[in-house]
């Protein structure tokens, strides 16, 4: 008995120790101070010697193109306008946007003077016509120039009538065909200068697209050549050049009439200021004034030999690429041919499939 005790006894003795040793190992390591950790240092890569770029000669259809802004125009449109001077509008009949009719009255001026004056000289020439009528009874008994000369006054003074009658007419303006007032200049009351522009009348029914350019951007543009137009809100359209426009020569003083002084009044727009380009067909939504961009080509050739322009180097008149291949690179010369933005023609000096370094 008493040796069972004593086994137990030690048995439970030797394990408090060891679990006293192992909780002093424990709390030993932990109030070590903490190692610091080893620093990574980056990878260092090696530069790089930056390589050119190289392109490969290639093929392609090269075309070249004038570009051009207009605007969808009537082939048919007026501008109308008064040929007295000094009056005020006493009637305005349309508003734009207003469709007219032909020989519709569009506006009139205030000329109830030359009207009074024109009835006055009308009663007057009725005196003149019995007098006229007894002149002639006694034609017989007459001087013959004395009959002739006042022929001649009575013949004057029915002519100062119908002088007089066709003033009054000029007050007022009709529409000269069927059509859409697009734009309207005055309103009622307004103070009229002869010439000045009172509305513009067109026929909506014959819209096309038209572009102004100068001489210099239609160098080299013919009637018929295939036409691109990109209409604002309505997308492209093919077409062709249908009539080149009227270009006018300025003249010495600037084109302002001579005057000098550049204050003379902007020119009405006429179809035959544009280049006109028939459409293969008129979208729904384009109307007149609709803005719009042309592209006409000019050119076009096919399988032509290009590279890109950075490609192309200079030195005075020598004119070469650097070619790449299995050899190295090297020199050689090329004569070039139609540019645009992106391309260069080769005529002589590379075959397709070739690289090029670019610059």
């Amino acid at each position: 008995m008493f040796t069972k005790w004593l086994t137990e006894g030690s048995f439970k003795r030797t394990a408090a120790v060891i679990l006293g040793a192992v909780l002093v190992f424990t709390s030993g390591c932990s109030l070590l101070p903490n190692e610091d950790p080893e620093e990574v240092l980056p990878e260092i890569t090696p530069p790089q010697i930056s390589k050119k770029p190289e392109y490969e000669v290639t093929t392609t259809t090269l075309e070249s193109k004038t570009t051009g802004t207009g605007k969808i125009i009537s082939l048919r449109e007026e501008t109308m306008y008064f040929t007295l001077e000094g009056k005020r509008l006493k009637d305005l009949n349309v508003k734009a946007g207003q469709k007219v009719t032909a020989g519709q009255v569009i506006a009139s001026l205030d000329v109830d003077d030359l009207v009074k004056t024109l009835r006055s000289d009308k009663l007057q020439f009725k005196k003149d016509e019995v007098q006229m009528k007894d002149t002639l009874r006694k034609k017989d008994e007459m001087d013959p120039v004395d009959f002739e000369m006042a022929v001649v006054d009575f013949e004057a003074k029915r002519q100062q009538l119908v002088e007089a009658q066709a003033e009054i007419d000029k007050a007022t303006i009709k529409a000269p065909f069927t059509g859409t007032v697009v734009s309207l200049s005055v309103m009622k009351g307004d103070s009229v200068t002869a010439y000045d522009p009172i509305c513009v009348i067109a026929d909506t029914a014959q819209l096309t697209a038209g572009a102004k350019m100068t001489p210099e951007e239609l160098t080299g543009i013919s009637v018929g050549m295939p036409v691109t137009v990109d209409i604002n809100g309505a997308g492209e359209v093919k077409g062709t050049v249908k009539q080149l426009p009227v270009v006018e020569q300025e003249d010495e003083n600037g084109g302002n009439g001579g005057g000098g002084n550049g204050n003379a009044p902007e020119k009405p727009e006429r179809p035959e200021d544009f280049l006109i380009v028939e459409l293969e067909k008129m979208p729904a939504k384009a109307v007149r004034g609709t803005l719009l961009s042309i592209s006409i080509t000019t050119s076009r050739k096919e399988n032509v030999i290009v590279i890109p322009p950075s490609a192309l180097r200079t030195i005075g008149s020598r004119t070469y690429v650097q070619v790449v291949d299995d050899q190295g690179k090297r020199e050689v010369d090329v004569e070039v041919g139609e540019q645009t933005a992106t391309e260069i023609e080769i005529i002589k000096g590379l075959t397709p499939g070739q690289k090029v370094v670019g610059r």
